[in-house]
């Protein structure tokens, strides 16, 4: 008898060399998120493997089948790689995927582990590992959901074995559930993985868990982990596909004071602003992770009357937010106001685009969707949208090249002139093409 999850499997990037390198042990199953979507009819992110022995060896022997098939098969691009973390047991496989087989992104893993018991020292502490039995195995989990195995070979293949008579209940009644009462203080990113995973699966929190995560908030669990496991998991749940639901769900579970006593998320704002930024990208790539963070700093911006910039720098800061999207989301969340000024005083598209200055796209479409529900301006997100859609996209054919060759000597005259143009461009003011942008910057 075939087994659905398997076939499911298969059909997978990596699947059937996953399968045919299993078929030759008998320790090898599927665990986790990856067998609770298979079994969901969902298409997994990620496939997470235990092995009894030689994670590294398995590993290698992987990569070196997926390398292989990469050459003859559309499911690759280029070799896997394999790496290796040693203190854990664990190997990582990871590829890029050829674009047709666009289900799972653009890179696909297969994490592997040989089986282990975790015993934590410390609340928040990393786990001590050591060798444990497949149930051990099963035990350290997070959710009954996803501590349910798939043996991939022998007898058992393709038979759910799950770590209690609890688990396959619970993934047919949609709920999450942890395996036992020490399980949010030993590791509190879990708290912020079952906001995650309630919003993601659409599952419900089962009482005593929810009543056991309000508890760990409230006797600070989240203090006892470092600051950059949360900001890693914060932005995991910023790049869920349902990252308005997610940040929901954390409001509630009180996950978001935990992290500042004035952090809130005002999910009106976050989806007005997603929604502008989504009609003015049209398909094009943008950072809507970035942005609603902005949204979400924007109530403690507001909040605090004294050092807002700085007490939401140092949130980001220890967080460890990457410099580059920590600024982007700052200015953003700081500077929403005065932009949304500027925009809805803005009368012809020159206007715009000098109110807009530098601005991304995620800071235009924050300050557009803040304008309109602060102040009900609807000129405000008419601005920015109509930056976002059309403005943005307009540029002179001319350069400062054209402007030397006509004897405009070398300095801040020729970005000044070039500017002139442009906006006149910009409000239509030029016949097309590139003889009247020069003769406009040389007017200037």
């Amino acid at each position: 008898m075939r087994s659905a999850p398997l076939d499911a499997l298969r059909e997978l990037p990596g699947g059937r060399e996953l399968l045919e390198l299993a078929a030759g042990r008998d320790d090898v199953e599927l665990v986790g998120g990856a067998v609770r979507d298979l079994v969901l009819g969902r298409t997994p992110r990620e496939l997470d493997v235990v092995v009894g022995r030689d994670a590294d060896a398995f590993a290698r022997e992987l990569a070196a089948r997926l390398g292989a098939s990469a050459g003859h098969s559309p499911r690759a691009s280029q070799d896997a790689a394999a790496t290796f973390h040693d203190r854990f047991g664990t190997a990582l496989v990871r590829w890029e995927l050829d674009p047709a087989d666009a289900r799972i992104g653009a890179e696909a893993r297969i994490d592997i582990a040989t089986r282990r018991a975790e015993r934590y020292p410390a609340p928040g502490a990393l786990p001590e590992v050591s060798a444990g039995t497949p149930q051990q195995d099963l035990n350290r989990r997070d959710f009954t959901v996803n501590a349910i195995a798939l043996p991939l070979s022998g007898p058992s293949a393709g038979k759910l074995r799950p770590v209690d008579d609890r688990a396959l209940g619970d993934l047919a009644e949609g709920r999450l559930r942890v395996l036992h009462p020490r399980s949010f203080s030993d590791d509190p990113t879990r708290l912020l993985r079952l906001a995650r995973y309630s919003a993601r699966l659409g599952f419900q929190i089962e009482p005593h868990t929810a009543d056991l995560a309000a508890q760990a908030v409230a006797e600070g669990a989240l203090d006892t982990v470092s600051r950059a496991r949360i900001g890693a998991e914060l932005r995991l749940a910023l790049a869920e596909p349902d990252a308005l639901a997610t940040l929901e769900a954390m409001d509630r579970l009180g996950l978001l004071r935990a992290l500042h006593p004035q952090l809130r998320f005002e999910t009106g704002l976050a989806r007005d602003a997603l929604a502008l930024l989504r009609r003015g990208l049209d398909g094009e790539p943008g950072r809507p992770d970035l942005l609603l963070l902005a949204a979400l700093l924007r109530s403690l911006v507001q909040a605090l009357e004294v050092d807002a910039e700085d007490a939401a720098y140092a949130l980001l800061d220890s967080l460890e937010i990457p410099a580059a999207d920590r600024d982007l989301a700052l200015d953003s969340a700081v500077d929403a106001d005065a932009l949304a000024e500027e925009l809805g005083g803005a009368e012809t598209p020159s206007q715009i685009r000098e109110a807009v200055g530098h601005a991304p796209p995620e800071q235009v479409a924050l300050a557009g969707a803040w304008g309109q529900r602060e102040w009900e301006f609807s000129e405000v997100v008419d601005a920015a949208e109509e930056w976002l859609k059309q403005l943005r996209h307009v540029h002179l054919e001319i350069s400062g090249d054209d402007l030397l060759a006509a004897g405009i000597p070398e300095g801040p005259e020729i970005g000044r002139r070039l500017q002139a143009a442009l906006a006149r461009k910009l409000d239509d003011e030029l016949d097309a093409g590139p003889d009247a942008e020069l003769q406009a910057a040389l007017e200037a």
